[in-house]
Order: C-alpha cells, then structure tokens, then sequence
C-alpha cells in the first residue's frame, strides 16, 4: 500500500511523471482490454466511432446514434481461472437526439484455498471487482468536435477485504466524415478509493490516451495509432534475465534508450473492410511485446488478431492475443440490434 498521491498531473499533462506504472494503483481491472475488437486492433483503441457500444467503455466520446438500442457482451477466459468480461448498452430518445450510455466491467479471480499462518486450511475463498458505468456525448455545435464522459462506480473484493471507490472518464473526439479521420484524446480513470483495504488509501489507475486514425480512400481498410500513458514517460524497467556479463565479471544492466521507450506508448492496429459484414483486425503492441520477450525465443507477444461477422441483427466477435508467456487468450463478444 503506498500514500495517496494527488492528481495534479491532471492539470499539466505535459509535466509526464517519471514512474512505471505497474502495481502502484489499485483496481487495475479497469484497464483490462475486454472487447474483441478492440484486442484485435492492438489493445485500447480509442478512435472507432460506429455501431461499437462497447467503445465507449474506453472512449464515451465515441457514444453516437449508431450504438441506439444495442448491446455488447464480451467474454475473456484468461488464465487458470480468472474470467472477466463487459457488457455496454445505448439507447437514444428525445427523438433520437440524446443517446445515453451504460456499462459493466467484471473480473472473477476464481477460487483459493485459505490457509493460516502455519499452512492449515482456513477454506476457501473468492475475489472479483466490478464497474458500474453511465455515460453521454454531445456534438459542439458547428463544429467536427464531440465531448462525453463516463462517471463509475467500482467495487472489489478480495477475500474478506472489500473496498469502493468512484471515477470518471473524459474524452474529446475530431471526425471528419469527408477525409475518413478521427482523432481522439481520453483522460480515464480519474477518481479516488474511497474505502480502503485496510485503512490506507490507494490510486486509481489514471491514464491519458491519444489516438489518430484513417479510412483508406481507394483500399477499404482503416489504420488505428494509439499513444498510450502519456501521464507516465517511464514504462520500462532493466530486466535482469537481458543483463551484459564482461570477462572481468562485471554485470552491465539493460539500458532503454529514447525510441525503445517512446515505442512503449505505442499501438497499431488495422482492420480491413470496416464497414463490411466480414472484418479482418490485426494489431501490436510495442510495450506488451516488449514485456513478455523472452532471451533467444520467438513468443509473438505484442500480436493480435480478429474477425467480425454479422449475421442480420447479430454481430460476432473473435480475437486471438497474447497476455502472458503461460498460453494464448481468446476474446469472445457478441452483439445485437434490438432496433
């Protein structure tokens, strides 16, 4: 557990913190990837703007008309037996004007076996968290810009520590329809723990995201860019399995240099007939590739890819990554228009 550590990056995003960011913030489930989709484009994608409901759980300025009356449920099996998965729905009224949006984000970390001190069974328990999300978007007026947020509330318990917390995501989207070009940047996760474990209060997984993309005029393809953490400059760390030994037997640690580290913010992602009944989706992940690298082994780490099919009403999702040098994961979602 460490202190509570004000948001005022939040203020001045260009003053980028100098830490790593993982196991420092609490709730880290929010960040997890579980729309297919979006997987198979590389991972937090944020500049689809269409009938994909579950968007707008990582972008709510991506809610629009498209998304009215239609639900999204996503599915993960990921290692062992933790499973975790979203489900989003729109709906628009007021004459189609105003469509609002909610979300759900789980993870179920399977059941353990309890043991005290001395190794005796104590019995078994559980842990899962949970979001709850409500979000709407607007146009500006008169302009190609569009604004939304998501306000949340989050849930976990761990054993038989439970705590609760509150976020919001704000996000700023550019679409020109004629050029095929959008352009996003999302400030997410913006919040605080306000019940504790145990007494001290701990962050929330804050990030900022920026994202181009285009439509292809003459190819029917769209390329995704995305610059993850921008809050963070600092995502790497010297693995000691890559350390250089010298002849005198002294140990040279791995040093990351300027572009390894700036490639660690980024992800690129393609799909191919966007607009089709048939989408084919690849994507890399320069960070996750990075991560899981293993010394004189191919692991393919950082790849993903997907598929779309719809079937009248119905929309299947597929994608196949990898999350952990232990096995592969598939990405399960379904979608129906209920219009």
């Amino acid at each position: 557990m460490q202190k509570r550590i004000p948001f005022y990056f939040f203020l001045l995003l260009s003053a980028l913190s100098l830490a790593q960011i993982g196991g420092r913030t609490t709730y880290q489930f929010l960040n997890l990837v579980s729309s297919p989709r979006q997987a198979a484009l590389g991972g937090k994608v944020i500049t689809n703007y269409d009938h994909d409901v579950s968007q707008a759980l990582f972008n709510p300025a991506s809610i629009n008309i498209e998304m009215d009356n239609k639900l999204a449920l996503n599915y993960v099996n990921y290692l062992g037996d933790i499973n975790y998965g979203s489900a989003a729905y729109a709906y628009s009224w007021d004459g189609r004007e105003n469509t609002f949006f909610a979300g759900v984000t789980y993870i179920n970390y399977g059941t353990f076996d309890g043991r005290d001190e001395q190794g005796n069974p104590t019995g078994d328990f559980t842990g899962n968290e949970v979001a709850l999300s409500v979000g709407y978007a607007k146009n500006i007026p008169w302009t190609k810009f569009h604004i939304g947020a998501n306000a949340k509330v989050i849930s976990s318990r761990l054993e038989q520590f439970s705590s609760f917390g509150a976020a919001i995501d704000v996000g700023v989207f550019y679409r020109d329809e004629e050029k095929g070009f959008n352009a996003a940047l999302v400030v997410r996760n913006f919040g605080a723990q306000l019940t504790p474990y145990n007494e001290v209060k701990e962050n929330l997984p804050f990030e900022v995201s920026l994202g181009l993309s285009q439509r292809l005029q003459n190819v029917p393809v769209r390329w995704h860019l995305t610059f993850e953490n921008l809050q963070n400059w600092n995502l790497s760390f010297s693995n000691p399995n890559r350390a250089q030994f010298n002849l005198n037997g002294g140990v040279a640690e791995e040093e990351v240099g300027f572009v390894q580290e700036f490639l660690r913010h980024v992800v690129v992602g393609a799909e191919l007939f966007p607009e089709r009944a048939f989408s084919l989706r690849l994507g890399y992940n320069f960070r996750r590739a990075e991560e899981l690298r293993i010394v004189d082994q191919r692991t393919f780490a950082g790849i993903s890819a997907g598929f779309g099919l719809k079937m009248n009403r119905l929309r299947f999702n597929y994608t196949h990554a990898r999350y952990s040098t232990a096995g592969n994961t598939g990405l399960f979602g379904l979608a129906i228009d209920f219009l």
